[in-house]
This record gives structure tokens, sequence and C-alpha cells, in this order.
């Protein structure tokens, strides 16, 4: 299945291109809400949702897990508001310091403990499901280590999830981008001793080894809530750590799962991924690694980036009207 992802209509500076937000929605077909949550810990969280217009029918939910240095807008909005007008009501939420997000601290990017963002986001997908998709059909998309949260999601949900789509998964970090020896080995020491240090260095930026693209990669710059720095060292430890213990659990991965990954992704390593597909239980299980692709997916040329996608949807598409008919 091929689509028209809506990056092909961004432009370096905005992800709308030259149309306001309202006017992006309206062509799109799509209504777009946002507010903020508090959690547990006193943080107040930016949230965000899309739902398709009639005539499109609301056949299942989406809720969206977005990556390291990430946040529910920009690129990963446009992924969401594909998914929208194909009839799925999305949510999305900004992790803590990132995007609209408080942060720990007040410092960006900072997750020395993956555990609070992931019930941030189990708490938050549970509160929209009850108030916009009761009874639909629900999946969860993830990007980079969003995939990992989106993981444990499904972990501590068995049942839950009718669906999960890993993509770029950080289901361990490639050799190529992790902090050079000795340095990874002793970051536990660091952690411990200077948490907040950010001075982790890591074997390039992020938008220069995701987005193949140049503009799509001046594109990620350009979001004013992208700041260019290194991992702090609690940060880049739980990272690590997180891989680590994953990939002891994959056995325990039992959810209806469509696995998709860069082949020359150098931030998450492909390996992993088909690793994961491999040894997870579950019985409705899809692998796609495609040849010369980078980290993120929708950073391809139009050709790519449309038939990447059209494949993510039409998996969606085909299991939530399975779980339609199976609940008539």
């Amino acid at each position: 299945m091929v689509v028209q992802h809506p990056v092909a209509e961004a432009n370096e500076q905005s992800p709308f291109g030259t149309l306001s937000p309202t006017e992006f929605y309206a062509k799109h077909q799509v209504t777009h809400s946002s507010d903020y949550t508090t959690n547990s810990r006193g943080f107040k969280l930016f949230t965000q949702w899309w739902t398709p217009l009639p005539p499109t029918k609301t056949i299942g939910c989406v809720a969206v897990v977005h990556g390291f240095t990430g946040e529910s807008s920009w690129f990963v909005q446009l992924t969401s508001i594909l998914f929208a007008k194909h009839g799925f009501a999305v949510c999305a939420i900004d992790h803590q310091g990132h995007g609209f997000s408080d942060g720990l601290d007040n410092l960006m990017y900072h997750i020395p403990d993956i555990n609070p963002v992931v019930d941030d986001c189990m708490q938050y997908f549970k509160t929209f499901r009850e108030n916009h998709a009761h009874n639909l059909p629900a999946f969860l998309y993830s990007e980079s280590l969003g995939g990992a949260i989106a993981l444990y999601i499904t972990l501590r949900q068995k049942g839950a999830w009718d669906g999960l789509i890993l993509n770029g998964a950080m289901c361990g970090i490639s050799a190529k981008f992790k902090p050079p020896w000795p340095l990874e080995h002793l970051l536990f020491v660091v952690a411990a001793v200077v948490p907040t240090w950010r001075v982790v260095p890591t074997r390039g930026s992020l938008p220069e080894v995701s987005f193949k693209e140049e503009w799509k990669r001046k594109l990620a710059f350009a979001s004013p809530k992208r700041v260019a720095m290194r991992p702090r060292a609690a940060t880049a430890f739980e990272l690590i750590r997180v891989c680590k213990e994953l990939q002891g659990r994959f056995e325990e991965v039992d959810v209806p799962l469509l696995v998709v990954h860069g082949g020359d992704d150098m931030v998450c390593d492909p390996a992993c991924a088909k690793e994961l597909f491999e040894r997870a239980a579950s019985t409705d299980k899809t692998l796609k690694i495609y040849p010369g692709m980078w980290h993120q997916l929708a950073g391809e040329s139009e050709e790519n980036v449309n038939l990447v996608f059209g494949d993510m949807v039409e998996w969606l598409e085909n299991r939530a009207r399975r779980g339609d008919t199976a609940m008539m």
C-alpha cells in the first residue's frame, strides 16, 4: 500500500510548509486538540491528539511514543496526521524534559530512570482511550527510544493492546553511535557521581546521522523545542541499561508486532531489532528491514517515505478491521 505522507508538504522551516497549522489540519481532514496533564510528580506534561473528520470513520486508536530529544510535534505530528486521516484517533505525549513538557530539575532530555516516563505514557493513554476511543482496537506506534518505552508498556499491560509498531526501535544502541571505549564501561561511575554531566560523547549528533535528506535535517534543527546537546551521564547510562534489560526479555513480547528499521541505521542497531523479531513470542509478527535507509524513516526520499509508511498504515488497517469484526 502506498500513501502520501504529509511530510512531503513540509519545508526547511515548518512541518506545515506554507500553511498555518489550522489550514494544514483542514486540508488533511483531521481535527487537532492539545492540553496539559499533571503527573504524580507534579510535572506538567504536554499532550495532543488528532481525529479524522467525517465521512472518515474512526476504526481504531493509535498512541504515539516519540524518541530521545524528540517531541510529539514536528515530524512525529505529521505521522500522527497520516494515521488520523486513515481513520485512527491518535494521541501523543511529550516525555519529561522534551517538547513542551516540564523536565526533572528543569533539565532538558534528562531521563535517569525510564520507569516514570513509562508510567506517564500508560496513564495518559488510558485516559485518552476511555474518553475518545472506548472499545476501539488500540495500537502503539513508537520511534527510537519510544520503542523501548512501548515495549515496557506492552510487557506491563498484557492483553491491553491490539498491536505495536516499532520504528527504528532502541532495542540496542549501535556501536557506531555509543560513547567510545572505555567511557561506556565507566558510565555507571560517572552517572553516580555527576549524573547531570552532559559531555558524554557520541559519534555524531542525532539529526546528522538520522535524516538522510538534507532539507529534512534542516527542518529537524528548526524546531524551537530541539536543542543540540550531548546526553547527560545518568541518562546515557539509563539508555544503555534499558537496552540490556529488554534484550533479556524479548521472549516475553507477545503482542501483534510490526518491526520496521532502516538497514543503515547508525543509531539503533538493526541486528537487535531482528533479534527481537526472532525471539518474540508473538504469533502475529512482521519484520521489514529497508536496505540503505537511515534511523529516521520519515527523513528518507518521498518515494521511500510513502512506501514505508504505507506498509504501516496497511498493517494498522488490517488489524483494526479484524478487531472490529471480532467485536461484532
